[in-house]
């Protein structure tokens, strides 16, 4: 399930502002197994694990955009709109951060 969320930041602060981000959540969703794994600059592969099912989502940061490709099980896709819509929600809460200055 790929998601599209433009921005205005620019590619360098984009980036700075979803390690952030990520950081966050991976703090925030410990009991989860969340973390990490930044492929380059630029690509992050993201992981969680609920009900002892894990799931995977690719992270592109552009320059007008952050692209998100979540891998979602059979058993889930009823609640992939949600999550997207969480996910969306989440990614502009931090590019308004950074559009106010406190982050990046």
């Amino acid at each position: 399930m790929k998601h599209t969320v433009p921005h205005t930041l620019g590619k360098e602060k984009a980036q700075k502002v979803t390690r952030a981000a990520f950081d966050a959540s991976v703090a925030r969703f410990q009991d989860y197994g969340a973390r990490c794994n930044w492929l380059s600059d630029d690509r992050a592969e993201v992981f969680f694990s609920a009900k002892g099912i894990n799931l995977t989502a690719q992270v592109t940061v552009r320059e007008n955009s952050i692209e998100v490709d979540m891998d979602v099980p059979f058993f889930f896709k009823p609640f992939r709109k949600v999550a997207m819509t969480r996910i969306d929600e989440e990614i502009h809460k931090w590019i308004g951060k950074a559009e106010r200055g406190e982050v990046g």
